[in-house]
């Protein structure tokens, strides 16, 4: 399994979902011997913090292989400083390499430049699973890769099975709200 992390996150995102990335590991160890669950995806380092932090280190030591690359900063046309960090030739090569001791990959992505390397599996006579979605305006998955892919599910039809109760997050809210108000400290002058 190779997730593109910012790829999943904007799915889950647009359909207005969690991922229980607990429930989405044991689904797939459900399903077959699941050689490597990958998350990949880019960071800033020079943040002092990054919210998507707290998420890597709990994949990391959660059953996760975590491949990380830092983004790079530049000025665009009109001088904003922006950051990319696109993962996609890491990913690739990564599954070329595991591809020797895999029958059946399962790519979360919806980025058409991955059609070629789904291609190129199945030429080495792999099965490719892509996960993403086509709920959304405008699709979050390439035509040219869900045509390509030996399967493609469609996220939304997993949301049941790997989604967060949406309560839980407001108990988590709520019990984040309760501790910041009891850890403050009122200084009367």
């Amino acid at each position: 399994m190779s997730i593109d992390g910012a790829n999943l996150y904007a799915n889950a995102k647009s359909l207005a979902f969690d991922i229980d990335y607990k429930r989405l590991l044991k689904l797939f160890q459900s399903q077959g011997q699941l050689e490597l669950a990958k998350y990949g995806t880019a960071l800033a380092e020079d943040q002092e913090y990054s919210s998507i932090r707290p998420l890597i280190d709990w994949l990391d030591y959660n059953g996760y292989t975590m491949v990380t690359k830092p983004t790079k900063e530049f000025l665009d046309a009109a001088g904003r400083r922006k950051a990319k960090g696109n993962m996609d030739i890491e990913r690739a090569v990564d599954a070329m390499e595991m591809s020797e001791s895999l029958d059946h990959l399962v790519i979360f992505s919806g980025d058409g430049d991955f059609r070629s390397l789904v291609e190129a599996l199945q030429h080495k006579g792999k099965r490719v699973s892509v996960i993403s979605t086509l709920t959304i305006s405008p699709p979050m998955v390439a035509d040219e890769l869900r045509r390509q892919a030996d399967q493609f599910v469609e996220l939304t039809d997993l949301q049941t099975e790997i989604g967060r109760n949406p309560t839980e997050r407001q108990q988590r809210e709520q019990r984040r709200r309760t501790d910041i108000y009891e850890t403050e400290v009122f200084v009367e002058t």
